[in-house]
């Protein structure tokens, strides 16, 4: 039964792997941004976003910076997850 059933949802497992794993980022951050989240001095970008907010007009870097890595970290996540679907894609074997 395995031998059956797992090749037909290994794609539809790592796409929502990846998506929920991409969404637990955006959630802690979202959560530490908002102060319900990581306390200080635990690192986390939406504290390092929400703690630059302050200095926005300043020093702009200090909400750029950190908000374009957790930007690029859930779109590396999701190019991934695509990525390893389309190379264990069944269609795709010969």
């Amino acid at each position: 039964v395995m031998g059956e059933i797992m090749p037909n949802i290994v794609n539809n497992l790592i796409v929502v792997v990846t998506l929920e794993m991409a969404h637990a980022i955006l959630l802690e951050a979202t959560l530490s941004f908002l102060g319900l989240g990581v306390q200080p001095p635990t690192p986390s970008w939406g504290l390092m976003v929400s703690e630059g907010k302050q200095m926005m007009l300043f020093e702009p870097w200090l909400v750029a910076i950190p908000g374009i890595a957790l930007f690029a970290l859930v779109l590396a996540i999701n190019l991934l997850g695509d990525g390893l679907r389309d190379v264990t894609a069944p269609e795709n074997r010969s």
